[in-house]
């Protein structure tokens, strides 16, 4: 069995902080047992995503938005539907996400509204990562939406290990703006902060890997119970072609 674990840079800024601590996790990912892993990095540095106007042009489209011939949000899209386990990494910015990463999130949301019954029910694992440049800069407030999102969106969420990781993987790079600065901080071993964010992130994408292959095995074994019941349609699609 094929487990797709979908690494997500939500940085307008490509290698960098937030990079680094997604990479991680997707090496506790990929020391999963339980499946074969098959990940993908991706990165929105760079990327263009227009925000929703509530025109709702999706009603009529099928779930398409009618926006994503002039920008990048279809690519993630399609990525996002096909992926069993969901590791999303986000910088702090004005005590929430990006907003470029917002507006993909608002279209992905309203959209697929419009695709599936209700939106549906996902059932991706989540796991959430925060860094930003001081101590308290609201990593924990980016956590939380992004939680919300994975919530309303119809998936599971899943920390890390205790104690190291309550609601998924936290870090600061203790004042510093550099790209590099929780790596720099990590291998010099000085800072005990930086040690337990990586090792929060690494056990996080591990238990992401880990729940979905067990969420995967249980859909295929009550896949044709499931497909009974419409809200489950999202996931028995992603289920079915994964498996043709």
């Amino acid at each position: 069995m094929k487990i797709k674990i979908l690494g997500i840079s939500a940085s307008p800024r490509s290698k960098g902080n937030t990079e680094y601590l997604l990479e991680e996790a997707l090496k506790g990912a990929r020391s999963c047992q339980l499946a074969e892993i098959e990940i993908e990095k991706y990165s929105t540095a760079g990327k263009k995503y227009l925000p929703c106007t509530a025109c709702f042009a999706c009603s009529k489209l099928n779930g398409y938005c009618i926006q994503e011939k002039n920008d990048d949000f279809g690519e993630l899209r399609d990525k996002w539907l096909m992926a069993d386990g969901i590791i999303l990494a986000s910088p702090v910015y004005h005590m929430g996400i990006p907003g470029h990463f917002k507006s993909f999130i608002d279209r992905l949301g309203n959209s697929l509204g419009f695709r599936y019954p209700k939106i549906g029910k996902h059932l991706k694992v989540y796991g959430i990562i925060s860094q930003g440049c001081h101590i308290f800069a609201g990593q924990e407030h980016v956590v939380t939406q992004l939680i919300n999102h994975a919530l309303v969106m119809g998936n599971v969420v899943i920390s890390g290990d205790m104690w190291e990781s309550y609601t998924g993987g936290c870090g600061w790079t203790e004042g510093s703006v550099q790209r590099d600065s929780l790596a720099r901080l990590y291998t010099m071993k000085k800072s005990t902060d930086a040690q337990i964010t990586v090792k929060a992130c690494y056990s996080l994408g591990k238990r992401v890997a880990e729940l979905a292959t067990i969420i995967k095995a249980g859909v295929i074994k009550y896949i044709d119970y499931l497909e009974k019941d419409e809200t489950y349609k999202p996931l028995v699609d992603r289920i079915r072609q994964s498996i043709k």
